[in-house]
Order: structure tokens, then sequence, then C-alpha cells
């Protein structure tokens, strides 16, 4: 188990996955506090690119030398136990600790530690938050999932006792922490394979409340987070739609990405605040980052200024290009919740049609979802599907692209030998990125809006498309 002790002793720290987006803000921060880092990774991605820029020495595929002489060594939980370079980490001298335990030790660092947790909208709330509190002058740290543009990555070091975290519930992860606020924007039925019910998923969301040390910021109108946190004797702030929350909003005006929303605190109203990022489901999101920056003591007019310079974190609704009259979009939505609430934003904008490009992450969700990832793929006008990502697993469900296509009306998706789609190597996934490329460049039209969905490397694909419409 990590503790200060070993942290402080440590001269060299090296992490197994560094490109990880668990990873990098660890990196940005145990960085810039002066510590020597050396990583390792699979893939060739932009936060390896951005973590070498940083300085830092970076292996490209996973060996026992690339340890080098650390004394400490942090790991993902999406790293194999066959894997050859953890392995050869575990036989070594140097101190290991899975990711979540040293982000746990970081937290405990701060005495205003606010921890957002939910099964959606983590990464943009914790955002969101971010971008306010530095925005008004605050010199924050902070840990994001997703990158943030206002500080070009997911991770800063800030001189102030607060630190704004992302709280993920992943295999209990976010029990490691040490929140003296906790933000609960949700409780919903994800990592089945892990917790099996949603019962034991709410169980693990008390669990957290429980650990909180100061205040619950929690939605009051989302049924299994008001049973998370029943009976718990701590100060609770509520927040949602409903008037009866301490902080609601009236949803004033929607033009492209902007929304215009009324903001009422305890039930009275208190001005016109905007928001550049679609959907209703932001718009709580705002809710929770106003009321999480006022407990932390921003100003509310530092608070109107951040929410409405935030643009969103890199691949939430990020636009990345338009291109003959197509715009394409890439977002992190991967559980059905996340991609109805995504789509259902698309579809209210002023487009002619909304395509979604979904690359399914691990069996186990795909098959345990498979219904709802049907409904809520079929909101869009034209699906089409990639081969599964299994990322951590392997696929002993027997789960496959078609199970899932075949169910979605007019979806569109290219079949793949079997044995290919279980080996998930590089060369497959960028063929099977260039078919869907392929078919949507012929078929797409001006005024089209193209999303690409998943937490994986769907994003590939929306640059892949980019790129082929540029050159039609």
């Amino acid at each position: 188990m990590i503790s200060d002790e070993i942290l402080k002793s440590a001269k060299h720290i090296h992490f197994i996955g560094i490109g990880g987006s668990g990873m990098y803000p660890l990196v940005q921060i145990l960085h810039s506090e002066g510590y020597y880092i050396t990583g390792s990774d699979n893939n060739e991605t932009e936060t390896l690119d951005a973590v070498r820029k940083m300085g830092i020495e970076v292996c490209l595929g996973q060996r026992a030398e690339n340890i080098g002489d650390a004394d400490l060594i942090v790991y993902t939980a999406a790293i194999m136990p066959d894997n050859p370079e953890l392995i050869a980490a575990k036989a070594s001298s140097a101190v290991c600790a899975e990711r979540a335990e040293m982000l746990g030790l970081l937290t405990s660092h701060y005495s205003n530690a606010v921890c957002v947790c939910g099964t959606h909208g983590k990464t943009t709330a914790t955002s969101m938050i971010t971008q306010i509190m530095l925005e008004s002058g605050k010199d924050i740290s902070c840990f994001i999932g997703g990158k943030l543009p206002l500080i070009g990555g997911s991770g800063r070091a800030g001189s102030s006792d607060t630190m704004v975290c992302e709280a993920c519930e992943f295999e209990d992860h976010f029990l490691k922490l040490y929140p003296d606020v906790a933000v609960i924007l949700n409780v919903d039925a994800d990592h089945l394979d892990y917790f099996g019910t949603i019962e034991n998923v709410i169980k693990s969301f008390r669990r957290f409340a429980e650990m909180t040390t100061d205040t619950l910021i929690i939605n009051g109108g989302d049924a299994n987070t008001l049973k998370a946190v029943e009976g718990l004797d701590k100060p609770v702030i509520t927040f949602g739609f409903g008037r009866d929350n301490d902080y609601s909003a009236v949803i004033t005006s929607k033009k492209g990405l902007r929304t215009d929303f009324e903001l009422y605190r305890k039930g009275e109203p208190s001005g016109t605040f905007t928001i550049n990022v679609p959907g209703d489901h932001n718009v709580l999101n705002a809710l929770a980052a106003i009321a999480a920056s006022e407990h932390s003591g921003v100003p509310e007019e530092g608070i109107r200024k951040g929410l409405e310079s935030f643009t969103g974190a890199l691949r939430r609704f990020q636009k990345i290009a338009e291109v003959g009259g197509v715009t394409i979009v890439d977002d992190y939505a991967h559980h059905p919740a996340e991609l109805a609430a995504t789509l259902t934003a698309a579809k209210s904008l002023d487009f002619k049609r909304v395509w979604a490009v979904f690359q399914p992450f691990t069996y186990t969700r795909t098959s345990l979802l498979l219904d709802d990832f049907v409904k809520a793929l079929s909101i869009a006008d034209i699906a089409v599907i990639t081969d599964i990502m299994g990322s951590r697993e392997k696929n002993t469900v027997g789960i496959y692209t078609e199970d899932l296509a075949s169910k979605i009306e007019g979806a569109v998706w290219f079949e793949t030998d079997h044995a290919l789609a279980d080996r998930q190597t590089a060369e497959q996934k960028n063929f099977n990125f260039k078919q869907c490329v392929d078919y949507i460049a012929e078929h797409c039209e001006p005024g089209d809006l193209v999303i690409t969905l998943g937490c994986g490397d769907a994003y590939k694909a929306a640059k892949m498309l980019a790129g082929r419409l540029g050159g039609k």
C-alpha cells in the first residue's frame, strides 16, 4: 500500500500505461512537483505525444526492462496480470501502486478535495468546476478524466488547499479517495461485470458519501442518488430541474450549442446563466458546478464568467471539423444513458441527419446492456457500428458487432472474422475504421452531423473522415 512516506522518498516514478486518461493527470501533477518520471504504453496517441513534450521518456511496447531503476511503479487497472512489465515490476524491489491508490493519496493532501462522481457527466462537471475556479483566480489542483483546453491537459498542481477531482466508480476506485465535498451527479447501472446489480452500485455510492467529511452536493431529481444518501447525517445541497432543489434551472433559450437558463436558489430567481455545450443534461452539470463553486467561495460573477467561457472538455461533443457542409463531432459517450443524452442533444440541433458512429467498449457492457444500446443508438438517423473494443477483457461472452447492429433499423456494420476481431490488433482496428469512414464519406450529405462515440479510440475515425472528406 502506498503511503506519504513512500511517495516522499521516491526519486524515479515509472508509469505502466502512461498514456491512459487516468494516468496523464497524475503524470502532470507529479512532474510539476519535480519527480523523475518514465513510462510505457502500447499505442501511439496524442496523449503520448504530450507526455514526450514534457521531456518524459516513453517506451512504446511493454517489456520487463522498461522499469529500469524505478523505486515507485504506477500501473492502470487495464494492465493484464500477465503483462511482462507488470510482472517485472512486482518482482522488483520497487513499490507498486495501482493508479487509483496514487490518486487517493494525492487527494489526501488537500483540505478541500471536491470529488465529482456519478455514472455520467463526471468529466464535464469536473471540467466546469475547474474552469470556474481557475478563471476566478483560485490556484487549484485538478484531476480530470479528459483534457480541458484551458489547462492544455487533464491535470495541474496548484498552490491552494483545493483539489477538484473526478471520482470514478469503476471497480470502486473512488473509495480510495479522501473527499471533503462529494458531488453526486447520478447513479445508474454500469460496470455490472463488477457490481452485478444496480443495488450494489447504489451501495458503493453510499459508501463514498459516508466517506465525505464536509458536504454532499447531490442530484435531487435522481432516485438512485437519493437512495444512496438516504439517512446520512451530513450537510446536503441539492440541484435539479425541480424548484424544490437548493439550485434549480428553467431553460429560457437554445440556439446552436448555446443554452441560456434562469437560475433559482431555494426557489428564488437569481439571474440568467449561459453554457456553450448542448443538451439539458449539461444544464444539470452546470447546476452541480454552480453549487460546488459557491460552496468553495467563488462569487457569482466568477461562476457566470467561467461557465460561459467553457466550451467543453476534449472528446465531449468536440467539433473536429466541418468539411463540405458536413459537421464532424467526437464524444466520449459509451453507456446507453450517455449515448441517449448526447444523441438527443444532437437531434435537437439544426442538422439534416445525425450519424452515430459507435465503438462499443468491453464485451460485458455490450452484452449486459445490449437492448439499452439498441434503444439509444436508434435515436440517430443512421448508426454505424465498429468492431467491439475489448480493452481489458477477453471475449468470454462471445458477443460481436452484428449482435448489436442487426437489432438497429438501417444500421451499418462490416463483417469481421471473429478471430481477427478478438485479437484487437491495431491493423484490424484501423481497417475497420476505414471501412466505416469510406461508407460515410460516400453517403453523407451537406447539412449532416457525424458524431463518433465511445471511450476507446473512436476519435480516430472522426479524424480519418475529416481527412477523407477534405480530399474528396
